[in-house]
């Protein structure tokens, strides 16, 4: 029986570590990539020994990259604090109070997320042009918070419906009103499923793509990041260096995020998954 225990324990350990390589491995190559230079990248052979160079972060520097990064940090952190404060409160209402045709209002809710967002770029962009949000923050934001807003309901629901009533009773016996007790009660007990929608919905409004290309102008001043690492292009087509140094940047946000809330996010995605 020991000797299982100890075969499984390593056997799990080395697959977590394999399964890690291999997801750090594009990582890895996208670092390796923005410190070569043009003809380390264009080389037939793979250069692993190479003269390290930061001649793409300085093509960075040179072009207006970082203040698209500004946009996408905007746009992206912006919508994502307006779907979960949104959501919160919509869920809370779902869960705690009779609302009338709840099941087909969550359904309605849900089914927005039904078709590819693709599919709706063309009457987007015409309803967008008529109210002049073409090319603005506001209209970004308004467009990802919505977007994000169906996915934050559904899984703050499941997060509050965890949470026991009793404690908010007790709270309302005690003369808080259901504003305080929903303040200072369920709030703190459901940080670890705020933490969690968060993430997702920075992810989803940090990598969307097709509408921060098609809402915003070339040259103009709320392109995001996605849209610019695509473009970047040099004398004999595109210039991978400057790719690889672009993504890498773009990375470095999203992943200092998720670090930092890495505790709740942990706890968050196994929230009421053991219940006694």
């Amino acid at each position: 029986m020991l000797l299982e225990k100890k075969t499984y324990y390593y056997t799990s350990r080395f697959l977590i570590v394999f399964v890690v390589f291999i997801y750090l491995i594009p990582i890895y190559w996208i670092i390796l990539t923005s410190l070569k230079s043009s003809s380390d990248i264009s080389a037939q052979i793979p250069q692993f020994f190479f003269r390290i160079t930061f001649e793409n972060y300085q093509k960075l520097v040179e072009s207006q990259y970082f203040s698209q990064l500004r946009n996408s940090i905007i746009i992206g952190f912006t919508s994502t604090i307006l779907a979960v404060v949104i959501g919160t409160l919509s869920a809370y209402a779902f869960s705690r109070f009779k609302v009338s045709g709840e099941d087909d209002l969550l359904f309605f809710i849900l089914s927005t997320r039904m078709l590819p967002p693709i599919v709706i770029v063309i009457p987007v962009y015409l309803m967008y042009t008529v109210l002049r949000l073409r090319d603005t923050h506001f209209g970004l934001i308004l467009l990802y918070t919505t977007f994000n807003l169906s996915f934050a309901v559904w899984l703050m629901k499941g997060f509050i419906d965890e949470i026991p009533t009793e404690y908010e009773d007790a709270a309302l016996v005690d003369g808080y009103t259901r504003f305080q007790a929903f303040r200072m009660i369920v709030l703190p007990q459901a940080a670890t499923g705020i933490a969690a929608t968060a993430v997702f919905c920075l992810i989803t409004a940090w990598n969307e793509f097709a509408f921060a290309l098609v809402l915003t102008e070339v040259g103009g001043n709320t392109i995001t990041a996605p849209p610019s690492i695509v473009s970047a292009t040099g004398k004999t087509g595109y210039d991978w260096g400057k790719v690889a140094a672009g993504t890498f940047i773009f990375l470095v946000p999203i992943a200092i995020f998720t670090f930092l809330v890495r505790k709740h996010l942990l706890r968050g995605v196994t929230f009421g998954a053991i219940k006694k």
